[in-house]
């Protein structure tokens, strides 16, 4: 193996700090874009002459393509080369970005979003796995905490940003995120093209331990993360809570991931992933099928609140342990466990909706449950001991 197959280490000093500092805003972009959208649908819809119910599908639009892409956009990234392939994908999302602003109708601007969710599944985990390499091993733990703040960060603060776009023209909040993409191509992270008998393979990625983290990852989102839309449900069937209300409840699930990922990474490196998912995944469940026992909406909004603190641990765990899950193919790894996450976002108003009108208390049980099931992938994990 030559040395131009081995993974670029990017050397210490202020070009680190800015190559690290600029992954970690890249790990905003995405989820930014994804949901930036969505309090804008009436304005997109009134300029693009569509329902908001139209312009609805452009979140499935960028989520179908970005959750299918993961499952191969890692290994190929890392045959490419993680700065060649950010960089491009960096390219393509800010093109995708700009067709968005200035689309004349639906049809252009729900193929521009289509773009978006692919170019993003070309970044994501290729910026953690070139982390993962420009930290070193002792500090990953914490910096997959601290990336995992900045995703939590994209999340929590793409309906505001689109609000606020939306106040003086939607177009706008696409020229930014355009901007910011274009930007960040010029600092990608490090990894060159690895041909040959270096190139990364598929097969690793079917192994036992790598398939338990993909279901851990699944039912992470599936029986939390993604339950934002049901609780939103019971606040207003249940405890008659005003929009605005609704609002202020739910954003504490987001609040909790982005202050405290970085304590949850280095509890992580201190006793271990593994040990600190499971804690994690048994406090989820718990404070998720106790929101559908709460008689107020202040006790609600703690519980809530609660429950995104212990899933983003969760996350945190899962996120550390598939990083070092296959080192010789990390982005491919990664992403392909991605996509069993977002697919468990995906799945849940399909799986929830009809066991919420049987009973809304119980199906906040059933979800809490399901979040157990991540236990066996992080019982069965080969890496995740402290140090």
């Amino acid at each position: 193996m030559t040395a131009r197959t081995l993974p670029e280490r990017t050397p210490a000093g202020r070009g680190s700090r800015v190559a690290v500092s600029a992954v970690y805003v890249g790990a905003l972009l995405g989820p930014l874009g994804g949901g930036t959208v969505a309090p804008m649908l009436p304005e997109i819809g009134g300029s693009l002459h569509a329902s908001s119910g139209a312009v609805a599908i452009s979140m499935t639009a960028y989520f179908v393509p970005f959750a299918i892409t993961q499952l191969v956009s890692g290994t190929l990234g890392e045959r490419w080369g993680r700065r060649r392939t950010v960089r491009t994908a960096y390219l393509v999302y800010a093109a995708g970005s700009l067709i968005c602003a200035f689309a004349p109708t639906l049809g252009v601007f729900l193929a521009a979003r289509a773009v978006l969710g692919t170019a993003n599944a070309f970044t994501g985990p290729l910026l953690v796995a070139g982390l993962a390499d420009m930290v070193g091993k002792e500090r990953i733990s914490r910096s997959v905490g601290v990336i995992s703040s900045y995703m939590a960060a994209g999340q929590s603060f793409a309906p505001l940003v689109g609000g606020l776009a939306a106040a003086h023209t939607w177009r706008l909040a696409f020229v930014v995120v355009a901007g910011v993409a274009a930007l960040l191509s010029l600092v990608p992270p490090p990894g060159e093209p690895r041909p040959g008998a270096a190139a990364p393979r598929f097969r690793p990625l079917f192994r036992r331990d790598v398939g338990m983290l993909a279901g851990g990852a699944f039912f992470s989102y599936l029986g939390a993360s993604a339950l934002p839309f049901l609780v939103a449900l019971y606040l207003h069937d249940r405890l008659d809570a005003s929009p605005g209300l609704t609002g202020v409840a739910l954003i504490g699930f987001g609040v909790a991931g982005l202050v405290l990922g970085s304590v949850w990474g280095t509890l992580c490196g201190r006793y271990g992933a593994r040990a600190c998912g499971i804690v994690a995944a048994v406090a989820t469940g718990g404070f998720v099928a106790f929101v559908g026992t709460t008689g107020s909406v202040a006790v609600l909004a703690l519980c809530w609140t609660a429950a995104g603190a212990a899933a983003s641990m969760l996350v945190v765990a899962l996120q550390d342990l598939t990083v070092r899950a296959v080192p010789g193919n990390r982005g491919g790894t990664l992403s392909a466990v991605s996509a069993f996450r977002f697919t468990g976002a995906a799945l849940a108003p399909v799986i929830w909706l009809p066991i919420y009108h049987s009973g809304p208390s119980l199906v906040f049980a059933i979800a809490g449950a399901s979040v157990l099931l991540a236990v066996p992938a992080l019982v069965n994990s080969r890496s995740g001991e402290p140090g």
